[in-house]
């Protein structure tokens, strides 16, 4: 029963970390603008970097990525096993994408995804390999195609991919959740899908 508790305070935990809508709380409070009603209206780093500017976006994009991380180092510290840690990550990606704080309308996932890598690296495999790969995949597919859409679906699912490669002893429930998610922010970037296959997503320019 400890341990079925445990479970259930890390999914809490993990998707109210999630759920803080950073990119909707730094709009508001630093640039009066509430960055749903520009752009794509999407709660993500993207949005909040086009809408804002470069800083905002470098900004909302490293909150994005430490709430889950951060959420997952809060039970490794109270020496919590892997599944609970596990969970809790997960459920910050679940949060970022369904936010209580924000009407349940968030952002992709993409980042907070990223977060729930560099928690697993850090505090499961205790191997940084699986979470420096996606991050080369996604500048690399970034510097070739100029879309952001395409370079987070990239990293994120063959990140997942090969994160199976980096698993002992049997943990391959940390790649599947990985990879649970990154077919989510797939999903998730079905419109974005859409405009690359007419040409008419938006491109970086400062790459």
């Amino acid at each position: 029963m400890d341990y079925y508790r445990a479970y259930i305070f890390a999914m809490v935990v993990g998707y109210l970390f999630g759920s803080i809508p950073f990119a909707l709380i730094i709009g508001k409070v630093f640039y009066k603008t509430d960055i749903r009603e520009h752009g794509s209206g999407n709660l993500g780093a993207t949005n909040a970097g086009r809408v804002l500017g470069k800083t905002a976006g470098i900004t909302v994009t490293l909150l994005d990525v430490f709430k889950a991380t951060i959420a997952m180092l809060f039970f490794y510290l109270f020496k919590q096993d892997a599944l609970t840690i596990l969970l809790a990550g997960l459920f910050a990606t679940i949060g970022h994408a369904f936010p209580v704080f924000a009407d349940f309308k968030g952002g992709k996932s993409v980042a907070t995804w990223f977060g729930f890598n560099l928690g697993i690296c850090s505090f499961i495999l205790h191997n940084w390999w699986p979470f420096v790969i996606p991050i080369v995949i996604f500048f690399g597919v970034l510097y070739l195609s100029k879309y952001v859409s395409l370079s987070s679906m990239t990293a994120t699912v063959a990140g997942a991919l090969i994160s199976f490669l980096f698993t002992y002893n049997g943990v391959y429930y940390t790649s599947l959740a990985l990879l649970v998610v990154a077919l989510f922010i797939v999903y998730r970037h079905r419109a974005n899908i859409k405009r690359i296959q007419e040409k008419t997503e938006s491109k970086i320019s400062w790459m």
